[in-house]
């Protein structure tokens, strides 16, 4: 007998409204960083072009090793749709402490290599200077943001996305503080550390939103990560089997990111500043309509435990349709503000005019990018990791490269970069959504 629908409006905005506050306080970091940077008095083009591709670097790293908390997510959701979440209790820790000696291999690796990875980004002088001394610092923080993202990660699978919102919402709050005092300064008592201070403050926002992390992990759950056994869990190769193809999967939007600074960078420094802040916000928008995503996510994965067909056709729908009216709302507000918000992120006259002339083919994406951020997040919850790897090494191959290299050779610049975005979260948004109405056909309705 077909399982009822017991999805409603409520059970989802309850996951996914926590989800988007704490979804946009990551890339609100990144947009405080570039805000303020490139608002300086001096070498403000340089810093926004330093902190514009380290941003992209470190997210890049941070999104690839940050799969775990997808993979958890995936387990601890399924555990609770067959109630059976007592048998993961041991699992808990071992993910954890598997992200901290993750973070701590990687900057051990990367760091001495920063010279070399900036300059592939085509990144020169003062801006690669800027690069170089900022990144030092912020990579600091890859075993914090990875622990704390595991944990984000288990929340999200026991179906509570409000724990998150807090940890995120208190370190994005210390960050935009810390931004203004430690950039600009305050005569005779705190120096203008410029790029630096704001590496500094990011840093220390992720120790806060470590800290409250754990705090809550301690407190609200039965998981202990100090209660560490070293006999692997059973679902530990699971986890790890899904990490890894979450991890290529995206690999493959990080070699898209890459690409689109290179190119960016290699048309000058100005045209890689305006696509720092065309980036930036394209990924605040992104993380805002993904907290629908993370509703489907923790939803769908339990749903798919339970085996609930009606439930995950109702969830898909809903939650694309939810989806659809943020971002639509978000292209009408930028509209409206089209101008001021070009002028609260430089003050460089060709910058602004290279952002006012490119920014509404980044709104236009906006509804498409909702439709394929919903059905990433549901086959994220399925655990489908290895689908979701293979469409996009196809995508980014076939659809956003060729297109950047065609466009590129008609000199569509910083159009080019953005026409291919656009058809490769097209691609992504009609066959994720194709897929997922043909895999409900196949379950028992």
């Amino acid at each position: 007998m077909a399982a009822i629908n017991t999805i409603t409006p409520k059970n989802i905005l309850s996951l996914a409204i926590p989800a988007i506050i704490a979804g946009i306080a990551e890339p609100l970091i990144s947009l405080t960083d570039v805000a303020v940077i490139g608002n300086m008095d001096k070498n403000a083009v340089e810093g926004l072009l330093a902190v514009g591709l380290v941003g992209s670097f470190l997210s890049a790293i941070i999104w690839t090793l940050a799969q775990t908390k997808t993979s958890i997510s995936s387990i601890v959701s399924n555990a609770l749709g067959s109630h059976q979440i007592d048998k993961i209790n041991s699992l808990i820790p071992q993910v954890i402490w598997i992200n901290i000696a993750l973070g701590l291999v990687i900057y051990a690796i990367i760091a001495p290599l920063s010279s070399w990875i900036f300059t592939l980004y085509n990144a020169k002088g003062t801006a690669l200077e800027f690069s170089i001394s900022y990144y030092q610092v912020r990579a600091i923080g890859f075993p914090l943001t990875l622990s704390a993202f595991a944990i984000f990660g288990i929340f999200r699978g026991i179906q509570n996305t409000s724990w998150a919102m807090i940890a995120s919402l208190s370190g994005a709050a210390v960050n935009v503080i810390l931004d203004y005092l430690l950039v600009y300064g305050i005569p005779s008592y705190i120096p203008a550390y410029g790029v630096m201070g704001a590496a500094y403050a990011s840093l220390v926002a992720q120790v806060v939103m470590l800290v409250i992390a754990l705090f809550f992990l301690y407190k609200k759950t039965p998981f202990k990560p100090h209660l560490l056994t070293w006999n692997p869990h059973p679902k530990l190769k699971q986890h790890i089997a899904l990490t890894t193809n979450f991890f290529l999967r995206t690999a493959a939007i990080n070699v898209a990111i890459f690409l689109s600074y290179r190119y960016a960078s290699g048309y000058g420094e100005e045209y890689g500043a305006t696509h720092a802040i065309l980036m930036n916000i394209w990924l605040f928008f992104s993380f805002f309509i993904d907290g629908f995503a993370s509703a489907g996510n923790a939803i769908g994965g339990k749903l798919l435990g339970s085996k609930n067909a009606r439930g995950l056709l109702y969830l898909g729908k809903t939650t694309a349709i939810y989806g659809i009216i943020v971002a639509v709302m978000l292209v009408i507000i930028c509209g409206i503000f089209y101008q001021f918000i070009g002028h609260q992120f430089t003050e460089s006259n060709l910058v602004f005019e290279l952002f006012t002339s490119t920014f509404w083919v980044v709104l236009l994406m906006q509804p498409i990018n909702a439709v394929a951020f919903v059905f990433d997040g549901i086959f994220k919850g399925w655990g489908e990791a290895s689908y979701l790897r293979n469409l996009l090494f196809v995508l980014t191959a076939f659809v956003f490269i060729p297109t950047l290299l065609i466009l590129d050779y008609f000199e569509f610049k910083l159009y080019a970069i953005w026409t291919a975005f656009g058809l490769w979260m097209l691609g992504r948004a009609a066959i994720l959504a194709y897929k997922f109405h043909l895999r409900i056909k196949t379950m028992e309705i």
